[in-house]
């Protein structure tokens, strides 16, 4: 009996996978997540269940925590990967490119909704407060730097560094409203979130210009018939 049983323990042993990549496991991850609404109870448990190795999921990830935080940051890279092989994306100057990326992006959040919904939901509170998107937040801070949007002249060192700040900021806040505009969205094919996109982009490019009021105040009409509530 016993001799069985090692023969057996032996043989589950060799059956686990000897190497297992990081987008394997967060799309195991995912899968379990949706699957029983709840994260697995143990990194033993879920690498057992999907027959590899405990210590290959620590190669990629400390913790379930630290997964979730890549898979919000695998959503931006594989946007960035679609728009660097558009030709006409190089094309684009900043406003476009920020206006196709969040395009690109929200249509990576869609296909993705109920995965997304739940670890929103998951973590109660301010999305501002959202450890889950930290990572998320220093790529994209890293893409607006990217652009070197172009700004109001000013001579002042100490001046400058704090616009390039608020710019980040503001531009991280707005995809914040962004998601939550996409969250509460029950248009067919999330076509107010677009409508909303191509407004708010428009105008926060059209503030740091200080170009026309008009783009402001269509801004407004527009959350004011939506009655977005903006409360972070």
């Amino acid at each position: 009996m016993l001799k069985k049983a090692y023969l057996y323990r032996k043989l589950y042993v060799m059956a686990k996978k000897k190497n297992i990549a990081a987008k394997e496991l967060i799309s195991l991850y995912m899968e379990h997540v949706l699957t029983h609404n709840a994260p697995p109870t143990s990194v033993h448990a879920f690498a057992k269940a999907n027959t590899f190795d405990e210590a290959l999921f620590y190669t990629y990830f400390a913790s379930f925590e630290a997964l979730e935080k890549q898979i919000f940051k695998t959503f931006f890279d594989h946007t960035l990967t679609v728009l660097e092989k558009s030709e006409e994306y190089h094309t684009f100057d900043a406003r476009n490119k920020v206006l196709s990326f969040y395009y690109t992006f929200f249509e990576n959040l869609t296909a993705n909704r109920s995965y997304v919904m739940y670890a929103l939901a998951k973590h109660k509170g301010s999305l501002k407060s959202l450890s889950v998107l930290s990572a998320l937040r220093t790529s994209f801070i890293q893409f607006i730097d990217s652009l070197a949007i172009e700004t109001l002249d000013i001579p002042q060192a100490k001046l400058q560094k704090i616009q390039q700040k608020t710019l980040q900021e503001s531009a991280w806040f707005q995809l914040l409203v962004t998601l939550k505009f996409w969250k509460d969205d029950t248009s067919a094919s999330f076509e107010k979130t677009d409508i909303f996109i191509e407004k708010s982009v428009n105008t926060s490019f059209d503030l740091v210009h200080i170009k026309p009021l008009q783009s402001v105040i269509d801004l407004g009409k527009f959350l004011f018939k939506e009655k977005v509530k903006m409360s972070y």
